[in-house]
């Protein structure tokens, strides 16, 4: 698997920054609901776009409440034309990036920009700014907050929805970052699977033959042991993305918090535990695209004091039909030998017997070649495409 970079591009003539607008640092509580908010305003005519919920948001940007915070650091920026808020962008700093890597390379995230060059401009070069004041001599992004998270920028697949954890943004936001001088580092891929698929059926045949010949037995996370599960799978999941590129792996709070989150959610049947020899050797979890009711409650819970987009939510969750598959992860010395054909089996056929009509496999590399060809060897076709910008500081 390779893991570097594609080379750089010739940096383009960047735009003037524009005199009438000014970037600042957020400060206080109020300040930070304006960053919190601004999507909202941006996205009115984005048919597509789902509104994450305000409270969700408060506590992602809550240091109390995001182990994120317990090593990395970020600071939030504003861009404002006289009154109006126009811009936001937040510099990431990740030490635990930089001592895996072994690199100075800092992070911008939580972009979101009316459509000018110029204030774009204003408010990477803030992030840029306090990336240098702290050593950085690269900038990656859009990161929100590292790439266990929101990861890449949408660059193709406006057509629909984001699956639930996945990002979503305007088409022109490639040409902003792109006219400031910003070129590619990566590009990340989604797949969209119907559960109607056929799989060929010599996949089905070796997948069934390595089942039997390896004693591959493949199980339901138990949601009765659910902390030992975690640790289980928290182990397979570091071992398994060790060497990708870009890769942090979570910490113990990081990993727990994630669960405590997707607890909610997940269904033990499409998250599945296979064993060699009673070790747990690879993992894959599949959750209800929850943004299909997330997007009923419009970003908030009550109004006027009044539980409305909770009974809203409540009601679209009835009616997920669709599904995402957030991890397949092998340990180091077991792949190659077919578990996730055999994954990916158990799990589309599970999906159809639950009910469902499909849904997205995201993400993977764009140089993962063996993980591509096993999941479009599944019927699956490629749908949207995410990418990774970087600028030298």
């Amino acid at each position: 698997m390779a893991l570097h970079a594609e080379p750089s591009q010739p940096t383009r003539a960047s735009p003037p920054m524009p005199s009438d607008v000014q970037v600042t640092p957020v400060r206080g509580e109020a300040e930070r609901m304006q960053f919190i908010r601004l999507p909202y305003a941006l996205y009115q005519s984005d048919p597509h776009w789902v509104a994450p919920l305000e409270m969700e948001r408060r506590d992602f940007l809550d240091p109390k409440k995001n182990p994120f915070f317990e090593y990395g650091e970020l600071e939030l920026f504003l861009a404002r034309r006289g009154p109006d808020v126009v811009g936001r962008i937040a510099a990431i700093r990740n030490p635990r990036h930089m001592e895996l890597h072994g690199t100075k390379e800092g992070f911008f995230g939580l972009f979101e920009c009316v459509n000018d060059a110029g204030i774009t401009r204003s408010l990477l070069e803030a992030a840029a700014s306090w990336l240098r004041q702290r050593g950085m001599n690269a900038m990656l992004g859009p990161a929100n907050l590292s790439s266990n998270q929101d990861w890449g920028l949408l660059i193709d697949g406006f057509d629909t929805p984001p699956a639930v954890m996945m990002p979503h943004n305007p088409p022109y936001y490639a040409a902003l970052l792109e006219a400031c001088g910003l070129t590619k580092a990566k590009d990340l891929y989604a797949y969209e699977l119907s559960s109607s698929a056929q799989p060929p059926e010599k996949v089905v045949r070796i997948a069934e033959k390595l089942r039997v010949r390896d004693g591959v037995v493949v199980r339901p996370v138990n949601m009765k042991d659910l902390d030992a599960e975690v640790k289980r799978i928290r182990d397979i999941y570091n071992s398994a993305w060790e060497k990708n590129w870009g890769f942090v792996p979570f910490t113990d709070a990081e990993f727990d918090h994630l669960a405590k989150e997707l607890k909610t959610v997940v269904r033990p049947e499409l998250a599945l535990v296979a064993e060699i020899q009673g070790e747990p050797v690879a993992f894959s979890l599949t959750v209800p695209d929850a943004n299909q009711a997330i997007r009923a409650a419009n970003g908030r819970l009550t109004t006027f004091g009044l539980p409305i987009g909770l009974v809203k939510l409540a009601l679209a969750s009835r009616r997920i039909n669709r599904l995402r598959l957030i991890i397949l992860g092998i340990k180091e010395g077991y792949r190659r030998r077919g578990l996730d054909a055999i994954l990916y089996l158990d799990t589309l056929r599970t999906a159809k017997r639950l009910g469902y009509v499909g849904g997205e496999i995201s993400w993977t590399l764009e140089d993962n070649h063996l993980v591509n060809r096993a999941i479009e060897s599944m019927g699956a076709q490629r749908s949207k495409t995410y990418r990774v910008y970087t600028r030298a500081l």
